[in-house]
């Protein structure tokens, strides 16, 4: 996968940051990941919990307030929205968020109920920009959308990342929450 030129140091909209925190304890090294996060889940995952995905929904919606800039869209704009679980058997990990532009919609609608970064990492013609961080809490829409998959804690706090990805004139922006139970996974 090639790289998506897009100046990696600077600041993305609302407040995700280009630098990891040292703040992210455990998470860190999945927050760092640089490869198919999915990939290194899969091999995470004991034998008795493989990795599974749940799609939560798929359809037209609108995307979060500070998806807006990074994305060339006018307010208000309905777009492609897909929400799914990553999973360690039914446990979820991971609940990811993807806006899709243009042709990326079809990337969605290629993905059905599998992951999608198994897509992006196996198509050549896949460009990704560089991940940005951000610690989420109860004012952020996706926190509020990752909160019912954290278990047994409400954590006041949740880490995620995002990236850009263009295949053509399509393009998606990726969001992984990480929840609390990926520090129960072994570190590959």
């Amino acid at each position: 996968m090639r790289n998506l030129n897009r100046k990696a140091g600077a600041p993305d909209a609302g407040g995700w940051q280009a630098r990891l925190d040292p703040a992210m304890g455990g998470y860190r090294p999945w927050l760092a990941e640089t490869g198919s996060l999915t990939a290194r889940i899969q091999r995470a995952c004991p034998r008795e919990a493989p990795f599974a995905v749940r799609l939560l929904n798929q359809g037209h919606g609108r995307p979060c307030a500070d998806e807006y800039p990074v994305l060339p869209l006018r307010a208000a704009r309905l777009v492609q929205v897909r929400e799914v679980l990553l999973q360690s058997g039914s446990r979820p990990v991971v609940f990811a968020h993807t806006v899709a532009l243009e042709r990326g919609r079809r990337l969605l609608e290629r993905a059905g109920g599998r992951s999608l970064g198994g897509l992006l990492f196996s198509d050549p013609l896949v460009l990704a920009g560089p991940h940005h961080y951000r610690c989420l809490n109860a004012r952020d829409r996706l926190y509020r959308h990752a909160l019912p998959w954290c278990g047994d804690t409400a954590p006041r706090r949740l880490w995620a990342r995002r990236a850009l990805f263009q295949r053509g004139r399509g393009l998606l922006l990726v969001t992984e929450v990480f929840l609390p139970a990926i520090l129960d996974l072994n570190q590959p």
